[in-house]
């Protein structure tokens, strides 16, 4: 087990890359099982996640070279299983994504039931809903779940809510079915456009990604293809937070800035000055201090990902803010820790209502999930003392190098072992 030890530096100025999206790359990995063909995939962010879905890829046959830093190789020849087992599926969720690629190509798929952040309720019944309508049967057993099918034949699959996941795992299946696939009330994500482009460039006939309404027209064969994933937006909007927490001065790079749209109206309301460019956004946040209310939503709305290092700000700001969270029923989880840190902070049902305070201070902290890990580390920059972030594991799940890159901004982070931890 590795912890950080924060201490506070002050703020944070200098400039920042942001890496490949890991809500983009892990789908697109899932879907190289839909080909026989070498397929090359540039700006991978080596994350835990990362890793995990190449030991899931490996498991069906598939082989992966390292080509440079963040560019990977992958082929499956032949698919040589059709079943995840729970050790590999039980590191992370995104490991559901094989199903509709493994349904599609083999007319099988028997996956445990994934793991991933305990944040909710997130069920897959809207990606079975969608594979049962393009004609596969379901059987749901003790821990896992499969589904088969002679052959998929289009079908029109109403989504109850926009959900990313099921979006993409169908969008997958459907490439390979025979006739369209029409989705409606279809999730919009900048990751879902990604795996979209990611597909037609493939040989699928994917149309109307980005909307709330997605054909598919299918195709008998896929092709290996070379594409390039797009940035990370939570890790775009984590180094803002990162500046506006500090009150520095950051310039972010590699970056989409139309992604980001409601992170970026947020700050201003907050009082950043932010000077955006095409693949750049810089956040000056010396006069930052409005408190500012938010309400997350599916995309174009404020991402949910994003709301716990948004809180942390609030901890911090003038008056008092107010989340409402409409996406994750339990994405509350890190109030506590930061309430340990000194924040004043009280649940009303799917509000968090956020009185700022004159600092916090640093004291022992647990990261819960991936994002509730990124919120403490980003209130540990500002708190007086140290902070000591535990269970980090979580954070390496989506951020690559996230100690390093904020010390090369002027941060005072350390990731040590616990067991090395000797008090004096």
């Amino acid at each position: 087990m590795e912890k950080f030890i924060i201490k506070n530096n002050g703020p944070l100025f200098g400039r920042v890359r942001v890496n490949g999206a890991k809500n983009a790359v892990l789908p697109i990995m899932a879907a190289t099982l839909l080909t026989e063909g070498e397929c090359y995939l540039e700006n991978v962010p080596n994350l835990k996640d990362v890793r995990a879905m190449k030991e899931v890829i490996t498991h069906f046959g598939g082989v992966f070279k390292d080509i440079s830093v963040d560019e990977k190789y992958i082929q499956i020849s032949k698919i040589i299983t059709s079943e995840a087992p729970y050790d590999l599926v039980q590191k992370m969720r995104a490991s559901f994504f094989v199903m509709g690629p493994l349904l599609a190509k083999t007319g099988v798929a028997k996956i445990s039931l994934p793991g991933g952040c305990a944040i909710g309720a997130r069920p897959v019944d809207l990606h079975l809903k969608g594979f049962a309508a393009l004609g596969a049967t379901i059987t749901q057993g003790q821990g896992f779940i499969e589904a088969r099918a002679e052959k998929l034949i289009g079908a029109t699959i109403y989504l109850d809510f926009p959900s990313v996941g099921a979006t993409e795992n169908i969008m997958m299946a459907a490439t390979l079915a025979e006739g369209e696939t029409i989705i409606e009330n279809a999730a919009e994500e900048p990751e879902i456009i990604d795996l979209s482009n990611f597909l037609n460039k493939m040989g699928a006939n994917v149309r109307g990604a980005g909307t709330d309404t997605i054909r598919i027209e299918g195709v008998e064969k896929l092709k290996g293809t070379r594409h390039e994933i797009i940035p990370d937006r939570i890790e775009t909007g984590t180094f803002m937070i990162a500046a506006a927490i500090t009150k520095g001065n950051i310039m972010v790079e590699n970056v989409v800035p139309t992604h980001i749209k409601p992170i970026i109206a947020k700050l201003i309301e907050c009082g950043a000055k932010l000077e955006i460019g095409e693949d750049t956004i810089r956040v000056d946040a010396s006069d930052i201090g409005n408190s500012v209310d938010l309400t997350t939503l599916p995309y174009p709305g404020f991402p949910t990902d994003m709301q716990a290092q948004f809180m942390a700000l609030m901890t911090i700001l003038d008056g008092t803010s107010v989340i409402n969270e409409t996406v994750f029923e339990n994405r509350f989880m890190h109030i506590s820790e930061l309430v340990r840190l000194g924040a004043d902070i009280r649940i009303e049902g799917h509000s968090a209502i956020v009185s700022g305070v004159n600092g916090l201070e640093g004291t022992e902290v647990v990261a819960t999930d991936l994002r509730a890990g990124a919120a403490l580390v980003l209130a540990g920059l500002a708190a007086k003392g140290e902070t000591h972030v535990n269970s980090i594991f979580h954070i390496d799940r989506g951020y690559e190098d996230l100690e390093i890159k904020l010390n090369s901004l002027g941060a005072n982070i350390k990731r040590v072992e616990v067991a090395e931890i000797i008090h004096d």
